[in-house]
């Protein structure tokens, strides 16, 4: 693609800082794009840029800075995190249909979170301040675990294996959520359950952002330098013997690290779906199959996407909050629909 490439990037990081400015402006109080660029400037210049005089209210600092700020960030960053999880499932089980939560991952955090809202910790329990987030997280990794175990039973990891155990553990999950919700006798819980099941950005805080950003930051950073192991997990296991790479323990490794990032977002946002599937595939179709090109649009495109989705599921209603999983399913599904349809694109080529 040469120099378009880059050209693509610039305006793909541009569009992000105008969304985050005018998703930070809208809302149930809509503060004028000029006094919301201002009070922005003031604020990431400690007051060197940007003048408060044009300001008509000083609630208007609060709102951007403590309310809508942290949730457009978190937005940004659960983008990023889904979008590249679900490149990297896509090529680590060869599978166009993988996402983050193939693998039983969302499944586990299900039954992880429905523990905690519906069961709980004990209120003399250590970890019963954690709460929802503790029990999302420790499902979810205690699934992977779960997966990676049953998948390497009777010789190495494949991509067929890891799917198969995914899909079992899945539907384990999946049937032990059911049954705890069944027995539950606390309709305010079980309203919970279901609020969380659709995904939210609600509780997103500064409080929370230093963790999501490590973890998701870290993960995206290593595997913008391991393009070359995931391109050759997209041609398959033989040809990857005769270049002399190990792709069981590559899959071991990924998974743990999709697994961790998934987990971590799952714990904070709940489970948004389409993101992870349906990004991946929309770069692929602009920058094709080299993980080098791949992975940078893949992240940018991700964190673009929820920003919209945010803006959508808090102003689509008048003094409504939608679930953000709704509106990501609502968006995702034509455009699979359409990908599936069009003609001449090919999951990795």
């Amino acid at each position: 693609m040469g120099n378009i490439y880059y050209v693509i990037i610039l305006l793909l990081i541009g569009a992000i800082f105008i969304s985050a400015v005018y998703s930070v402006s809208i809302g149930q109080v809509n503060i004028p794009f000029k006094q919301t660029m201002s009070i922005l400037l003031h604020a990431m210049s400690n007051g060197k840029f940007g003048s408060l005089d044009n300001v008509d209210s000083e609630s208007f600092l609060n709102i951007i800075l403590q309310v809508r700020m942290p949730r457009v960030i978190f937005a940004l960053l659960i983008g990023i995190g889904l979008a590249l999880c679900g490149t990297v499932m896509q090529a680590v089980v060869q599978n166009p249909l993988a996402d983050p939560y193939i693998l039983g991952i969302s499944s586990g955090a299900s039954l992880g979170a429905t523990f905690a809202i519906l069961v709980g910790f004990g209120s003399s329990a250590l970890l019963s301040q954690f709460g929802v987030a503790f029990g999302a997280f420790a499902g979810a990794m205690i699934t992977s675990m779960a997966v990676l175990l049953l998948s390497s039973i009777g010789g190495k990891a494949t991509s067929i294996k890891l799917v198969l155990s995914g899909v079992v553990i899945g539907a384990l999950c999946s049937s032990f959520s059911s049954l705890i919700i069944f027995f539950a006798n606390n309709a305010e819980g079980i309203k919970t359950v279901t609020f969380w099941s659709m995904g939210s950005l609600a509780s997103a805080s500064w409080d929370k952002t230093p963790i999501l950003a490590i973890v998701i930051v870290l993960g995206a950073i290593l595997f913008l330098f391991q393009y070359r192991v995931l391109n050759t997990m997209l041609l398959g296991d033989e040809s990857a013997i005769t270049l002399g790479i190990n792709l069981s323990a590559y899959r071991k490794l990924y998974m743990i690290l999709t697994s961790l990032i998934t987990g971590t977002m799952v714990a904070y946002a709940g489970m948004i779906g389409f993101v992870g599937l349906i990004i991946p595939h929309i770069t692929r179709g602009i920058f094709g199959a080299d993980h080098k090109r791949l992975m940078l649009g893949t992240l940018l495109l991700g964190g673009l996407f929820m920003i919209w989705a945010d803006v959508l599921s808090r102003t689509l209603i008048q003094n409504v909050e939608l679930p953000i999983g709704i509106i990501t399913s609502v968006i995702g599904s034509p455009l699979f629909i359409y990908m599936i349809v069009k003609k001449g694109y090919n999951f990795g080529g």
